[in-house]
C-alpha cells in the first residue's frame, strides 16, 4: 500500500508506546487493502494527545493505562457502556466529533463467560485485583453475566494467598502474582497468553468499530 494525502491515521496513546498493535492493525488494513496506517504514540498528556489527534483527523485510536478513565473529559460523546463503566479505551472520529466506547468487557466477557452461573444464587468464585479502569471494564462483564465477584485492592492484597477453587482475573500492572494453584488465573499483561488473548479479543472488537469490518484471523505476530 502507498501512503498518500488520502492515507487514513489510526493510533494508540500510552505511556510507553508498543509495537504489537501496529503489527495487528496494520497486517489487518493490508489483508483488506484499505488506505489506512496504524501508528502508536507514546504520550505524557492525554488531554494534548487528544488535541492533536483532532488537529491530524487522526479517524480512532487506542488509549491504554493509566489514561482509561482520565481521557473522558476530552472526548464529545461517551457510549452506554463507557457512561456505566467510567472508563473507555478506544476512540472513534466521526467527522470531528469523538466518541468514546470500550472494548476491554467484551474480551472479558468472552473469558468469563464459562463461569456464568446458572442463577443468582451460586457462591463468588470470582475475584478481580485493582479497582481501576481495565477493573471496572471487568467488573461490568461480571455484572451482564450475573456472576458475582469480590475486588481486591492493595488494602487486602494479602487476602489472595487464601483463596481457593477460583477464578483470579489480574486487572493490574503487577507481575508474578503469588496464588494457590487450585485457582483459574487470567491475567491481563500483555506478554502472558491469557494478556495476549484478551489483547487480540479487545482489538477485534476495535478493528469493527474502525473500519466496521471482521478482523481476519491472524495469526500470532512477535
Amino acid at each position: 500500500m502507498k501512503i498518500n494525502q488520502d492515507t487514513l491515521l489510526y493510533g494508540s496513546f500510552a505511556q510507553k508506546a508498543g509495537s504489537k498493535g501496529c503489527k495487528l492493525f496494520n497486517t489487518c488494513f493490508d489483508y483488506y487493502k484499505l488506505n489506512a496506517i496504524y501508528k502508536s504514540f507514546s504520550v505524557n498528556n492525554i488531554k494534548q494527545a487528544v488535541e492533536a489527534a483532532r488537529t491530524l483527523n487522526i479517524k480512532g485510536f487506542a488509549v491504554t493505562m493509566p489514561y482509561k478513565i482520565d481521557i473522558l473529559p476530552y472526548v464529545d460523546e461517551h457510549s452506554q457502556e463507557v457512561e456505566t463503566i467510567g472508563a473507555a479505551n478506544t476512540v472513534v472520529n466521526n467527522d470531528g466529533i469523538l466518541k468514546s466506547y470500550n472494548t476491554d468487557y467484551l474480551a472479558a466477557e468472552n473469558l468469563l463467560r464459562p463461569l456464568s452461573p446458572s442463577d443468582n444464587s451460586a457462591k463468588c468464585i470470582l475475584y478481580i485485583l485493582g479497582d481501576g479502569g481495565y477493573s471496572k471494564a471487568v467488573q461490568h462483564a461480571a455484572q451482564n453475566l450475573n456472576l458475582s465477584h469480590n475486588i481486591i485492592t492493595r488494602t487486602n492484597w494479602t487476602n489472595i494467598k487464601d483463596i481457593r477453587h477460583s477464578t483470579i482475573y489480574n486487572c493490574t500492572p503487577v507481575e508474578h502474582v503469588q496464588y494457590h494453584e487450585s485457582n483459574n488465573f487470567i491475567d491481563c499483561i500483555g506478554s502472558t497468553l491469557t494478556g495476549q488473548r484478551l489483547s487480540h479479543l479487545q482489538a477485534s472488537h476495535q478493528f469493527k468499530l474502525y473500519t466496521g469490518l471482521e478482523m481476519p484471523i491472524i495469526e500470532r505476530l512477535n
